[in-house]
C-alpha cells in the first residue's frame, strides 16, 4: 500500500488551505462592505467553480499555465521550470477551484456581524483595515474556521481540476483521488478500498467538527 499519494493530498489541503486564509478573508471583508458597479459579476466568477465542470476549469487552468500561457510563460521566466504538472501548478489550481468554498463562509460570518459595531469602529477613528483586524476577525472566528475546514476537506477529494493541470507523477502531482482512480483501474481494489476508507474517516470527522462548531455557535448566540 503506498500512503505518498494521501501525504501529497494532505500537503496540498494544507497548503491551499493557509493560502486561502490569507487571501480570501480581505476578498470576502470587501465584499461584504463594498457597493460597487459589478459587484454582482464580481462574485458570480469568483463563484464559478462551484457550478463548473472541474474539466473545463481544469482545461482553462491548462491552457493559461502552460507554456503558451501568459501565467505559464511568467512563472518560466522566474522559476526557469514549468508551471503545469508540477506540485506549484496544482496548488495553484486548487486555490482557484477552492476559492468560492474560502469566501462564501466568511461572508457569511461577516454579514451577520452586528453593523453598529463596523460604524462605531468608524467613528473612533479606526481605519477599514484596522476595523478589520480588531473588529471583524474577532467577531467572525466561527466562520473562518468553517471556511478553513471545508475548503481543507474540499481540497483532499479533488480530482478533475488536479488531473487536467498536474496529471499523475508519482511523488509529485499524484494525489489521493487519483491513486484510488488508477488503484480500480488495476483491479487493485484493496489498495483502492483501504485508501476510499482513510479518506472517509477523514472527511467524516472534519464534517463532525463543523456541525459541532456550528451547534455551539448557535447555542452561544
Amino acid at each position: 500500500m503506498d500512503w505518498i499519494p494521501l501525504c501529497i493530498s494532505g500537503r496540498l489541503a494544507l497548503i491551499t488551505t493557509l493560502i486561502l486564509m490569507i487571501s480570501a478573508a480581505p476578498v470576502a471583508y470587501f465584499l461584504t462592505l463594498s457597493r460597487f458597479k459589478g459587484k454582482i459579476l464580481c462574485e458570480a466568477l469568483i463563484n464559478l467553480p462551484l457550478v463548473l465542470p472541474p474539466t473545463v476549469l481544469g482545461f482553462y487552468l491548462l491552457t493559461i499555465m502552460g507554456p503558451k500561457g501568459f501565467l505559464g510563460r511568467l512563472w518560466e521566466w522566474v522559476i526557469h521550470a514549468p508551471l503545469v504538472f508540477s506540485f506549484s501548478g496544482i496548488v495553484i489550481a486548487s486555490i482557484i477551484y477552492s476559492l468560492p468554498f474560502a469566501v462564501m463562509p466568511m461572508k457569511a460570518a461577516f454579514i451577520k456581524i452586528d453593523r453598529r459595531l463596523i460604524e462605531s469602529a468608524f467613528v473612533l477613528g479606526l481605519s477599514p483595515i484596522s476595523t478589520f483586524f480588531r473588529v471583524v476577525l474577532p467577531n467572525s472566528i466561527g466562520g473562518i474556521v468553517a471556511s478553513a475546514i471545508l475548503v481543507f476537506v474540499h481540497t483532499l477529494g479533488e480530482f478533475g481540476v488536479i488531473l487536467m493541470v498536474g496529471g499523475s507523477i508519482p511523488g509529485e502531482t499524484k494525489v489521493a483521488s487519483i491513486a484510488i482512480y488508477e488503484a480500480v483501474e488495476a483491479l487493485r481494489y484493496r489498495d483502492a478500498g483501504v485508501m476510499s476508507l482513510t479518506l472517509l474517516i477523514i472527511c467524516y470527522a472534519v464534517l463532525i467538527m463543523v456541525n459541532l462548531l456550528s451547534e455551539k455557535k448557535s447555542r452561544g448566540a
